[in-house]
């Protein structure tokens, strides 16, 4: 028979144990960022600027991308973008994949200054590593490296990353280990999709095969 003490010895047991060495990393990671937003408050008040750094929360959301991503495929529907597409696609699929899986393993709980005003769901309510920051710099390594826009385009979308990376901070939503983790993970992301970059043939035939209706119509049509 289990006697109060020995369910409570249990409990402890069953919790996650933290090193020293981990602690005084974490310790120090939550000091750097509190001197990080204290600084740059004084030149940059979150008062004034809060609806800039959400409106770089929101310009980075996942579902806003899935969304925005999926209507765009629809609405140009040029069979010649097809495989850049598709495996952009694929890339935002297994960036929210890649954070999950990390989020509910690690479960580090966001900081204390920060305001739950935005819909979170499942691991995204932990804070390492940073979703945001791993999909801005999977995004700006896609369109300089993996599919290269015109070189005019890149400055705005480095500035984009570093500004949304930024804003996690600023907005308390993150500490700067979370940030540099969500880069790491943008990283590894952005070559796991050159790795595994999908053709023309079978990209065109995943865009057709999912737009049987489509398809269809124009067939109909012509």
């Amino acid at each position: 028979m289990k006697t109060k003490g020995s369910v409570q010895q249990s409990g402890v047991k069953g919790k996650r144990t933290q090193t020293d060495a981990l602690k005084l990393i974490l310790k120090w990671d939550a000091y750097i960022t509190d001197v990080i937003v204290r600084v740059i408050s004084k030149y940059l008040p979150l008062r004034t600027f809060k609806k800039y750094y959400k409106g770089l929360e929101y310009s980075c959301h996942g579902v806003v991308w899935l969304a925005s991503w999926l209507a765009m495929l629809w609405i140009l529907w040029q069979p010649s973008l097809f495989q850049m597409q598709v495996n952009f696609f694929i890339g935002l699929i297994t960036d929210i994949i890649f954070i999950a899986l990390i989020k509910s393993f690690v479960r580090r709980k966001r900081p204390a200054a920060n305001q739950p005003d935005t819909f979170t769901i499942g691991p995204d309510k932990y804070s390492f590593p940073s979703g945001h920051v791993s999909r801005a710099v999977y995004i700006s390594l896609f369109f300089i490296h993996l599919y290269p826009l015109p070189t005019i385009f890149w400055m705005p979308l480095l500035s984009w990353a570093s500004g949304v990376a930024a804003s996690r901070i600023l907005l308390h939503r993150h500490y700067l280990l979370d940030v540099l983790g969500g880069a790491g993970v943008g990283l590894v992301n952005s070559l796991l999709v050159y790795i595994l970059w999908v053709g023309p043939d079978t990209a065109s035939w995943l865009v057709r095969w999912i737009s049987e209706e489509r398809i269809d119509g124009e067939l109909d049509n012509s």
